[in-house]
Parts: structure tokens; C-alpha cells; sequence
């Protein structure tokens, strides 16, 4: 692989899986260990892929796959939050009260959401990368939305008519 086509895949990738391994760890350290992780597997793999979108599910999916090694592994079960030192965030969409729910919401369904509407993948595309049925999937978006509407409006935090939520 020569050098001008690792510079267009980290470019290209690198804050997108920044931003999905920050999103599932919630750990900037962690996504930057990741990121390095799916860069390399990219690079040693030497696979061919038939379409962009086809090299972007595999990485997609290969950062899904670190993620769950990291947090299966004993070095992440024994490790201590470094919440308290102040370090430059993974780049991650501005601070709003949308995304703090979203953040609390159980590991499927956050996933799900953060790949429909911030990635623009279609449910039959989640369901590939998540290796979960259509079924699933469409299940892990509503109950995902039943919740982050009930949390909102419980809050009162956001009061917005049904299809602006996501606008």
C-alpha cells in the first residue's frame, strides 16, 4: 500500500471512527487506541474493496468489532476512568442536550441511531454492520426514539413536533 493511499483512508476515516469509538467507549483515550487499531488492520489487510461504501462498512465494522475486544478484555475491566484530566476530545457533533440523551441511551440502540442519522446507513445497512437482523435493528430505532422521547419530554428539554427531531 503506498503512501498517498494511507494518507486519502486516514483522511478520509479517521474522524469517523474517532467519533464511533468515542460514541460506543466514551473514552477519548480508548478511540484513539482504536482508531490506530482499524488504520492498521486496513493497511496490513490489504483487502480490495468493490465500492467506497463497501470499504466503509468493513471499517465501520472493523471499529465495532475493536470496540467490543476492548471492552471484553481485562485491561479494560481493571482500568480506571481518566475523566478527570483534562485532554482535547475526540471530535465529536457540539454539545447539546439531544446528544447527552442520546449518549445515556443502552449501547444497541445508541449505535443504531448514531449510524441512521448521523452516518445517513439505512437499517438494512445497520443491520450488515451491526451483524444483527433487520428486525433488530428497526426495533433498537424505535425503542431508541421511544426513549429518547420520553426522556426529553419528561425534561422538558426539547419540545419539537414529530420529523424535526432529526433535522
Amino acid at each position: 500500500m503506498d503512501e498517498k493511499e494511507v494518507r486519502r483512508v486516514v483522511e478520509t476515516y479517521s474522524d469517523m471512527i474517532l467519533r464511533i469509538s468515542y460514541n460506543y467507549l466514551q473514552h477519548t483515550f480508548d478511540s484513539k487506541d482504536i482508531c490506530q487499531t482499524v488504520l492498521l488492520k486496513y493497511m496490513i489487510n490489504g483487502e480490495t474493496f468493490d465500492t467506497e461504501e463497501h470499504e466503509k462498512s468493513w471499517i465501520i465494522r472493523t471499529t465495532i468489532n475493536a470496540c467490543h475486544d476492548l471492552r471484553r478484555s481485562a485491561f479494560f475491566k481493571r482500568t480506571v476512568s481518566l475523566d478527570a484530566v483534562v485532554e482535547k476530545e475526540a471530535p465529536v457533533a457540539p454539545a447539546s442536550e439531544l446528544l447527552d440523551e442520546i449518549k445515556k441511551l443502552p449501547l444497541n440502540y445508541r449505535i443504531s441511531i448514531y449510524l441512521y442519522y448521523y452516518e445517513g446507513y439505512s437499517v438494512k445497512e445497520i443491520s450488515a454492520v451491526m451483524d444483527k437482523p433487520i428486525s433488530a435493528v428497526s426495533k433498537y430505532l424505535y425503542r431508541g426514539r421511544q426513549e429518547l422521547k420520553k426522556s426529553l419530554t419528561r425534561d422538558n428539554a426539547i419540545n419539537v413536533k414529530a420529523g424535526e427531531l432529526y433535522e
